[in-house]
């Protein structure tokens, strides 16, 4: 039985098991660093969520998350910097100084307000999407097309971001001091900062479960699959790719504002192509068309990536693409496809009713 399909107690009982790993087990287990690199692999695990919605049940392969993550990321950076320069009583962030300028640029000064920060976190990539999600999908463009155009926008937004003295250049921003009045320097914040990250991740899946659950959830699946039908049913395609991936990219700039102050970095080689294609991996790897499979591939794929760089530096970029390629070509439904699988073999009793079947997807993109 697939998770879509569980009671409410099962449900239940399953997030319960997340919260109890993630709000107990972690931290009594791992160290402060370790802790704070699993709260890194949350914010992967929150974008992925929203890759999964998008591509796994909308069919959209999404290669330009970077963007929104990028976002969310750089309007919390600019934040922080503006609140330590005011704890040191400069007008201007130090890199600022050191490249010469003198005086807030204009579009920082808003973020200078937490209350700004947070609405633009929330608003401003899901408002990129929206546009850029009304010109694509009103004009009919989908499968590799819109692939490559969102590709396409990741490269022209670390690109923008390298030539932005303002922003850091191709350094970025970094060396945060302060979380909204919180030391980053003291431990107990390090860990707040994980609970967040947790908190949030389990919000945005249980918000996911309830969309896929909804009559939209399988509305869009109709859209993915038969798309000319659900037009020829009265519904507009355009509006229903649009809502996910507008929610899409609202995941993911939450996701890049935890990121900034977790790492302590944002820069764009963060927010580029190579990140985007990252996020899909994890996605395929755990399996898209599924609710837990994304969040397990991306923190899955991102503890490889780790583990493996600290032994052979040079050789995980290797053995990612070899995974990439032996999921997609063997395993197209992904980790949790095939337990799926297995379940829906399993033999059952002729008097019941068959269980729902199993999205294999077998195609990479629609």
């Amino acid at each position: 039985m697939s998770i879509l399909t569980r009671g409410p107690g099962r449900t239940w009982a399953g997030f319960a098991l997340a919260a109890a790993v993630l709000f107990g087990l972690a931290p009594a287990v791992l160290s402060d660093f370790r802790l704070s690199l699993l709260a890194k692999f949350l914010c992967f695990a929150i974008v992925a969520v929203g890759i999964g919605l998008a591509w796994g049940r909308g069919g959209m392969l999404t290669l330009g998350q970077g963007v929104f993550f990028g976002i969310g990321a750089y309007v919390m950076a600019m934040h922080l910097k503006i609140a330590d320069a005011e704890l040191k009583g400069s007008e201007v962030p130090d890199f600022m100084q050191i490249a010469g300028i003198r005086t807030l640029p204009g579009y920082w000064a808003p973020f200078a307000s937490p209350v700004v920060t947070i609405l633009a976190i929330a608003l401003l990539p899901a408002l990129v999407a929206f546009l850029l999600g009304l010109g694509v999908f009103k004009r009919r463009v989908k499968g590799a097309y819109f692939a490559i155009l969102s590709q396409a926008l990741a490269a022209a937004f670390a690109i923008l971001l390298i030539g932005q003295q303002s922003t850091g250049g191709s350094n970025g921003l970094n060396r945060f001091r302060t979380f909204f009045g919180f030391s980053l320097a003291d431990p107990a914040n390090k860990r707040m900062l994980f609970f967040i990250a947790a908190g949030v991740l389990l919000a945005v899946v249980a918000a996911t479960r309830q969309l896929m659950n909804s009559r939209y959830g399988e509305l869009l699946v109709a859209v993915r699959d038969q798309e000319e039908r659900v037009r020829f049913l009265g519904y507009d395609p355009a509006n229903v790719k649009l809502v996910a991936y507008v929610t899409a990219a609202f995941f993911a700039g939450i996701a890049g504002a935890l990121f900034v102050p977790i790492v302590g970095i944002i820069s764009p080689a963060d927010v580029g192509i190579v990140p985007s294609i990252a996020f899909l991996i994890g996605v395929a790897i755990g399996g898209r068309a599924t609710l837990l499979g994304p969040v397990l591939g991306a923190i899955g794929v991102a503890w490889a990536q780790s583990a493996f760089s600290e032994t052979f530096p040079s050789g995980w970029i290797y053995a990612q693409g070899l995974l990439f390629i032996v999921v997609v070509g063997f395993f197209p439904a992904g980790v949790a496809g095939l337990f799926a699988l297995r379940r829906r073999r399993r033999p059952t009793d002729t008097t019941t009713a068959a269980p729902p079947a199993v999205e294999t997807e077998m195609e990479f993109a629609r």
